[in-house]
Parts: structure tokens; C-alpha cells; sequence
């Protein structure tokens, strides 16, 4: 992910380093594109040979002569789309781990049939990019400013002169439901069926997922959840706005520990940090934890206040991916997850 640089830090810097939780360090402040939210786009499989437009998130239009075929997404956009029957050429953002295996983000995409432009913050094989003929550029937007969330600042002039056009779905300062129906509409203008069995028991099974979620914060009320994650030096504590996973099971009725807005001040208000001789600053039933690849999993922290806070001692900590991926199928277990360790939870703190 991003390399370090030592300049003012942006939304999208802070993001990186721990406000969607998971750098060990405060990371590099990447440019700001024009933004503002809109509508979706109106163009169905109906219409293959037609043009196809799509207003995102920027209320930007994208345009092209017809359907995209050659699409490269973000790879959690495109595992988000794979969901729904539709495939990326390329992709650029974590997808493979140091084993070869394909990172969480990835999804169920089989990462051996698409073309892995990066796989790191500032990794972006124009060269490969422009081979691929795109006919569109897809990512998410962690920030009111429109950037296009892992497309490098410093080349993204040349990415965009390619001249496929791009789209920005916002997943900044909402509720997960928001991008998850902004998503299902740009697959549906992607020729995806989404009034198949499959997502409408996907849909129908998130919702059900959510009920759960909603009657396990009513039945146990004084259960506290924090989300966390972890580095080698820091400990990153959320706060429950901004993200929209956190603030979605927060209208759901989670109650999360909140770092106060003067701690949270340095992370751009998203999060605080910890040294891990303060990480007991807070206390907590349930610790949730970042599980993508740039953080440190809770089963490789050997620092003793860690192994001595009550949630850990009691099993009380589950994983967490602060990037989910867009589909409903994807997110159903992030809700199933934490209503099951609500409904177990023991108070502890």
C-alpha cells in the first residue's frame, strides 16, 4: 500500500493509514478530484448495442458506444461486480497475498484470469492498462472529493488521457446500504440480471442478516464494540462515522466505543491511535479487527496488553474488513458475524 511521504495528509492518506484502519504508519496525502454525489445510470442489458451512460457519484457522466466489455476496477469493485455476473479485465489495488493466494478483497474472483495492474498503493501499470483497450476505469471514493481510491495521484493525468472514461462510487460519510444499491445499479447498466433469483435472495438475505443484527443490540444493550487494527508499532482505535460499515451497524444499533473528537483529530476524524502500551485506554465486550493484509492479524499481536485486554481474553473478537466488498452476498456475513457475537457476547468490560 502507499509509501510513505512526509507532506500534508488528505483524506485519502489518513485512510490508507488507519481511518479505514490498517497502515502501521500515517501515509501519504494523494490529490483531490472534483466531486459531487448524483444519480444512477438508466442504461439496461436491454440495450447491448447501444450507447451507455452512467452518472456516478461525482455526478460525472461516463459515455461510451455501448456496453463496457473491457472493464478494470478497483479489485474490490470488481469482485463486487463478479458477485453479479459481470467481469473485469483488469484490476488494481491488493489482490494477491506474498503467497500467491488471492487477498480477501479479491473476493471469489479467480485472479489468475484477470490482469493485475498493481498490487500495492502507487502500483499502476499504465502500459498494461492502456494493452487492455478499457472501455471504462472503476473505483470507489473514500473522500467528498472525488479521488478515485488506489488510481495514483502522480500518474493519474496519463491513466485518464487512456481515454476510457472513469466512475466513482462513494463509500465516504454514508451507510453501507447506499453504495451497496449505488453498486447493484452500475452492475445492472453493465447488462447484469439483477432481478435474478440469485441477488434477490442475496438482497433478501442481507436484509434478514440486518433484522438479526438489529434485535441482537436490543437484546443486549450494554455490549460495547470497538473496532480496531493493528500495526507493529500502533493500535488503531474507529470511530463509527465516516465508515460506512460502522455507521450502518451503528443506525442498526450497535453501541461503538468512540474516541473523542480531539484523539480522533490527527486521523482526519476517523480514528485514533494507540501506542500499544495505552491500547487498554478503552474498554470493550467486543473487539472488531481489520483483516486485510496491511494490518496485523490478531492472531500475530505478541504484545502482552493486547493478550491481557478482557474482549480478548473471553474470545470476544472478530474480523472486520473496512473495505467491504459492494455486494450483498459479501456483506450479509459482516452483519451475520457481528449479530452472533452480540447475541454471545458476555459483558466483560
Amino acid at each position: 500500500m502507499p509509501n510513505a511521504r512526509v507532506t500534508h495528509l488528505t483524506r485519502r492518506g489518513i485512510l490508507a493509514a488507519g481511518g479505514a484502519l490498517g497502515l502501521g504508519a500515517v501515509l501519504a496525502a494523494c490529490g483531490d478530484d472534483d466531486a459531487k454525489s448524483g444519480d444512477s445510470g438508466k442504461e439496461t442489458a436491454a440495450a447491448k448495442s447501444g450507447p451507455w451512460t452512467f452518472k456516478d457519484d461525482r455526478g460525472e457522466t461516463a459515455k461510451t458506444d455501448k456496453i463496457p466489455a473491457n472493464i478494470v476496477a478497483f479489485v474490490g469493485v470488481a469482485a463486487a461486480l463478479y458477485d453479479y455476473g459481470i467481469e473485469s479485465k483488469g484490476v488494481f489495488g491488493p489482490t494477491k497475498t506474498k503467497d500467491g493466494k488471492a487477498d480477501v478483497q479479491a473476493g471469489d474472483m479467480d485472479i489468475s484470469k484477470v490482469t493485475v495492474l498493481g498490487n500495492e498503493w502507487g502500483q499502476f501499470n499504465i502500459e498494461k492498462y492502456a494493452a487492455l483497450a478499457p472501455d471504462v476505469l472503476i473505483s470507489t471514493m473514500f473522500d467528498d472529493a472525488g479521488t478515485l481510491w488506489y488510481v495514483p495521484d502522480e500518474s493519474k493525468k496519463k491513466i485518464l488521457a487512456v481515454g476510457a472514461p472513469s466512475v466513482g462510487i462513494s463509500v465516504y460519510d454514508r451507510q453501507l446500504t447506499e453504495p451497496l444499491q449505488r453498486m447493484l445499479e452500475l452492475a445492472k447498466s453493465l447488462g447484469a440480471d439483477t432481478a435474478s433469483s440469485k441477488v434477490t435472495a442475496a438482497k433478501k438475505a442481507f436484509e434478514d442478516a440486518a433484522a438479526r443484527l438489529r434485535a441482537a443490540t436490543k437484546a443486549n444493550p450494554d455490549i460495547k464494540v470497538m473496532a480496531g487494527s493493528a500495526s507493529a508499532d500502533l493500535f488503531y482505535v474507529s470511530g463509527s462515522n465516516l465508515s460506512v460499515d460502522l455507521e450502518y451497524f451503528k443506525a442498526l444499533g450497535v453501541t461503538f466505543v468512540e474516541p473523542s473528537e480531539k484523539s480522533k483529530a490527527k486521523g482526519g476524524g476517523w480514528y485514533e491511535s494507540l501506542s500499544w502500551e495505552n491500547v487498554d485506554k478503552y474498554d470493550a465486550d467486543i473487539i472488531m479487527m481489520d483483516n486485510r493484509t496491511s494490518a496485523i492479524q490478531p492472531a500475530d499481536i505478541t504484545e502482552a496488553t493486547w493478550k491481557k485486554l478482557p474482549a480478548v481474553k473471553a474470545g470476544q473478537v472478530i474480523a472486520r474488513n473496512p473495505e467491504p466488498i459492494l455486494s450483498y452476498d459479501k456483506c450479509t456475513p459482516l452483519l451475520t458475524s457481528l449479530a452472533e457475537a452480540i447475541e454471545k457476547a458476555k459483558k466483560v468490560s
